[in-house]
């Protein structure tokens, strides 16, 4: 075996191979690659060693054959895959690509990366932060045309929901990465006994973009419509009918809304006295293709009155969102 095995551990199914070496796979399982013999038993056996201790692990195995496990940790310490190498006893591994760890809370709107994904980022360390908010994660990222399935699985929030995509990672230095991105929800328990979905997942760097045809998505007509329909002095948004908060910005954010997470900015980002304006908004696109009306926003040390136009949209046969068109308030 000479290329690295990425395999998943999620959780919520059985161990899985998301990636040969470069080559995303779709969560395959262990046996169809590596059969019935010795070579599955070690794997299964370094996976569980490097998942428990969060260590590189090495093993001789029956055979006379050098196995290597390396986890992927997100920053609280979870192991969301291990990197898999075998070879010959005298043989030493080769560097594997990089990857990260990551998950997006779907019930509170947290995500959290891994300094491994800041790396793959490219994110100088004084600005990294390793617990953001959902739409956060969409700043560095160049979604495939399958990013309307990617937002109603976040919207459904349901357990058990895989997604696997290919998306182009646009680092802090400008370069241009071609991104394997592979997730699982899970419901799990949070201190207080409560149960939350979390999108647990992991980000394999496959090579420069411009080698990665699927990395480079062809403009569709509802792209091109959304586009064509921007205004100056517009910002647009899909946010989440369930909670209205922004999952992704289709424009660049609106200066000076207190939409990332900070000390500054905690949650509820609109303010407790509109949040049933909010509501009223959500519930009335029921009945009406777009519902219209003013909220005040977290700002830079205030609460900002802003205009904003909620049209229904279709992520996809049964999940709905608004696209929230906003304006600075006359």
């Amino acid at each position: 075996m000479s290329n690295w095995l990425l395999v998943e551990t999620f959780g919520g199914a059985p161990p899985s191979i998301i990636g040969i070496g470069n080559t995303p796979k779709k969560m395959v399982p262990l046996r169809t690659i590596l059969g019935r013999g010795h070579s599955l038993e070690d794997v299964e056996t370094a996976i569980t060693r490097a998942a428990t201790s969060k260590t590189r692990v090495e093993l001789s195995s029956a055979r006379h054959r050098h196995v290597v496990g390396a986890p992927l940790l997100t920053f609280a310490g979870r192991v969301h895959g291990v990197y898999i190498w075998a070879g010959a006893a005298d043989q030493v591994p080769p560097p594997h690509d990089p990857a990260g760890a990551w998950y997006f809370n779907l019930t509170t709107d947290v995500i959290g990366g891994s300094d491994d994904l800041l790396d793959l980022y490219g994110v100088a360390p004084e600005l990294r932060r390793h617990e953001r908010h959902t739409a956060e994660a969409f700043t560095r990222l160049i979604p495939n045309t399958d990013v309307a399935a990617a937002l109603a699985k976040i919207v459904r929030s349901q357990p058990g929901e895989e997604h696997q995509a290919v998306w182009t990672v646009l680092r802090d230095d400008g370069d241009r990465r071609a991104a394997h991105f592979s997730a699982r929800a899970i419901a799990e328990k949070n201190d207080q006994g409560e149960t939350e979905v979390v999108l647990r997942g992991i980000t394999h760097d496959i090579g420069p973009t411009e080698d990665i045809p699927a990395a480079t998505p062809p403009m569709v007509l509802e792209q091109r419509l959304l586009e064509s329909m921007a205004e100056p002095g517009q910002y647009r948004a899909i946010v989440n009918l369930k909670t209205f908060r922004i999952i992704r910005w289709l424009d660049d954010p609106m200066p000076g809304l207190g939409w990332e997470m900070n000390e500054q900015n905690p949650l509820p980002w609109i303010h407790d006295d509109d949040l049933p304006t909010a509501q009223a908004l959500a519930a009335g696109l029921a009945t009406a293709p777009k519902t219209t009306g003013t909220l005040r926003f977290r700002g830079d040390g205030h609460w900002q009155p802003i205009s904003v136009t909620a049209n229904l949209v279709l992520l996809d046969q049964h999940t709905t969102a608004a696209l929230l068109t906003m304006s600075k308030s006359i």
